[in-house]
């Protein structure tokens, strides 16, 4: 395709040149013809009545052909003139007609190379979207199942089993890294579809600028609904992350609950040491979500 519109610009530049040709060399004849013309207007009449008369004769005659071939020289100045006009006039049409073929290829590919654009937006779009929904029911499932097992690890604490709390809050930070990973995995697999998004729309644009001046307006239009659709999935994205990050927390404070329940359990009240790591630990994995928030 690229091809076939390269050669028919170049016919396209060919038949423009020709056509300037045609037209400096008409515009050189016309300008001959009205030289002639004038040097023809300036001689003065020529005056032969001591020759005989015969020779009057034979200068009327010379004359006439004069005349006749002046006349001759004048229409095939016209002629020639006209046939440039015409010929000049032809090379238009035909340059004409083959950028307005060129400017229907251009305006037919932009118009797929877009309809694909949205397709692959959308398609992006919507796996983005399912695989997030899938990623949350995971997070969801797997804080769900901490929940549990730190109620169950409470209960047996409660009941006197104080020698597993060590083992039960190894247990419980193990959850609790495991929750932080899913999180982690979530949002990069986010970010990658966002960013071949992203990609597809500055593919688009790329190709969209090597379109005709007539084809832009619509490209620019269709790349604006694209972007849309681009910025929806992002934001949507952003929604799926909050609400990970609020079940995050959610989990940590009942965690946090769950831990100082058992302290009190089993009359520790002072912090062990690994207690304080998961606290400095939260402190900067807050400080973090601070600065990205920033």
């Amino acid at each position: 395709m690229d091809r076939a519109v390269a050669g028919l610009e170049a016919e396209r530049d060919a038949a423009r040149r020709r056509a300037g040709e045609l037209a400096v060399r008409a515009g050189e004849l016309n300008a001959e013809a009205a030289r002639l013309r004038e040097f023809v207007a300036e001689l003065p009449p020529q005056r032969y009545e001591a020759l005989g008369r015969r020779a009057q004769e034979i200068l009327a005659l010379a004359e006439e052909e004069a005349d006749a071939l002046r006349a001759d020289a004048l229409e095939e100045a016209r002629r020639l003139a006209d046939e440039a006009g015409a010929a000049a006039r032809s090379v238009r049409d035909a340059a004409r007609e083959a950028a307005q073929a060129v400017r229907g290829r251009a305006e037919a590919r932009a118009e797929e190379t877009l309809a694909e654009a949205r397709r692959t937006a959308g398609q992006a779009r919507a796996e983005a979207l399912a695989e997030a929904e899938a990623r949350r029911g995971e997070g969801l499932a797997a804080l769900r199942e901490a929940r549990e097992r730190a109620e169950r690890l409470l209960a047996a604490q409660e009941a006197g089993h104080a020698g597993r709390w060590e083992a039960a809050e190894r247990e419980a930070a193990g959850r609790e890294a495991e929750v932080a990973a899913r999180h982690e995995e979530l949002i990069g697999a986010a970010k990658a579809r966002l960013a071949e998004a992203e990609r597809v729309l500055a593919a688009v644009a790329e190709q969209a600028r090597h379109g005709q001046e007539e084809a832009d307006a619509r490209a620019e239009a269709l790349l604006a609904e694209a972007r849309a659709r681009a910025e929806r999935v992002e934001r949507e994205t952003e929604r799926i992350l909050r609400e990970h990050e609020t079940a995050r927390d959610e989990v940590r404070a009942h965690m946090a609950h769950v831990r100082s329940s058992l302290a009190a359990l089993t009359g520790r009240t002072e912090r062990t040491e690994q207690a304080e790591r998961t606290e400095r630990t939260e402190q900067a994995e807050q400080a973090e979500r601070t600065e990205q928030a920033e």
